[in-house]
């Protein structure tokens, strides 16, 4: 897995420079160009969590962090994207087995979409279940394989109920996305590019192999990477924010550098005291964010390599409190107002 890290971290620094450059094209177009989607794909970004078995690179949690957190440091829309296949990637060995080594039959680079927030209803039929409904914030929904629709369980006009008592019983159906209608609602200010449209189905028939329960499923693949998925997707934000407020620090830093004056003033930027101040708030409070993120990461993976069992793991709250320091650090900045539309 070392060498996996080590090769994937150094394409992220080779493909660096061409996807900072092709940020303002990727927010315009609201998706990944197909060029720079294929480059992804052939470097093994989409297979960060694939099982080895199946031809994935099954990276270990830290090393995940780093390459998500690298990535977001070039641009964040491409990082979002990256670590959203990355999540899905934990979510579909809660397939039968069989289904999941059909899956990926053909390759390990599987594109997926979806949510597992039970917003739509799926209703038991003969041999599986029927999917309606209509789901947001679908990143990269419009190049994907497959998406994941998740409901309510219904049967016999009813919520199912889960193990836990009083709490109905929610199901992720996986549906070929030339199934669904995807609408084009993604027109917002940040992270335009991930193309987080919404996405519909309507009297879908799913058979029973295709869904799975990603609340209280056990996995069909062994392993620690496919325990905690919560917590894991916590840790998986907190590094892409990282990154994208590591990048905030470096634009603000090149424009001091390069003597910028604000308006009215007759000193540079870099002169200011004020200014000196914020940037180094914002630097110390990246660096805490990442630090706090990284011990999560490993006091996760040292309980998680173990045979503990999932219930046991994190809760991921002081992961996502990392997500939120992490993205902090460009708040200081933009506070302070130097500069424009920086993150």
């Amino acid at each position: 897995m070392g060498n996996n890290t080590g090769a994937l971290l150094a394409a992220v620094r080779d493909l660096s420079p061409a996807i900072t450059a092709r940020s303002t094209e990727i927010e315009s177009k609201r998706e990944l160009p197909k060029d720079l989607l294929a480059e992804l794909i052939s470097a093994g970004f989409f297979r960060l969590s694939v099982p080895r078995s199946h031809d994935g690179l099954e990276l270990n949690l830290p090393a995940t962090l780093g390459v998500l957190e690298a990535l977001g440091r070039a641009d964040g829309s491409t990082a979002w994207l990256v670590m959203v296949n990355c999540q899905f990637g934990l979510l579909l060995p809660f397939l039968p087995q069989k289904r999941f080594d059909a899956l990926y039959v053909d390759g390990p680079d599987i594109l997926a979409a979806g949510s597992i927030t039970p917003r739509g209803e799926i209703k038991v039929i003969n041999g599986g279940y029927e999917v309606n409904g209509r789901w947001p914030f679908a990143s990269g929904c419009k190049h994907c394989q497959w998406l994941i629709a998740s409901g309510l369980v219904m049967e016999n006009g009813a919520p199912r109920f889960s193990p836990v008592p009083g709490v109905p019983q929610s199901r992720s159906a996986l549906v070929p996305v030339e199934r669904a209608t995807i609408f084009d609602t993604w027109s917002v200010s940040g992270l335009r590019g991930t193309g987080s449209h919404d996405f519909a189905v309507q009297a879908l028939q799913v058979p029973e192999k295709d869904t799975f329960d990603p609340l209280f499923g056990q996995p069909s693949v062994p392993g620690p990477l496919y325990k905690g998925f919560l917590t894991q997707t916590s840790l998986h934000m907190a590094a892409v924010a990282v990154g994208i407020a590591q990048h905030a620090i470096d634009d603000i830093t090149a424009l001091a550098v390069g003597q910028k004056r604000r308006s009215f003033t007759r000193i540079s930027m870099a002169e200011t005291p004020l200014f000196q101040y914020r940037l180094g708030h914002a630097e110390t409070t990246v660096r805490a964010a990442r630090a706090a993120m990284k011990a999560e990461a490993e006091a996760f993976w040292s309980i998680g390599d173990s045979a503990a069992p999932i219930g046991t793991l994190p809760d991921g709250g002081h992961c996502r409190m990392g997500s939120r320091n992490g993205g902090g650090g460009g708040d200081c900045l933009l506070h302070g107002r130097w500069g424009n539309s920086i993150v």
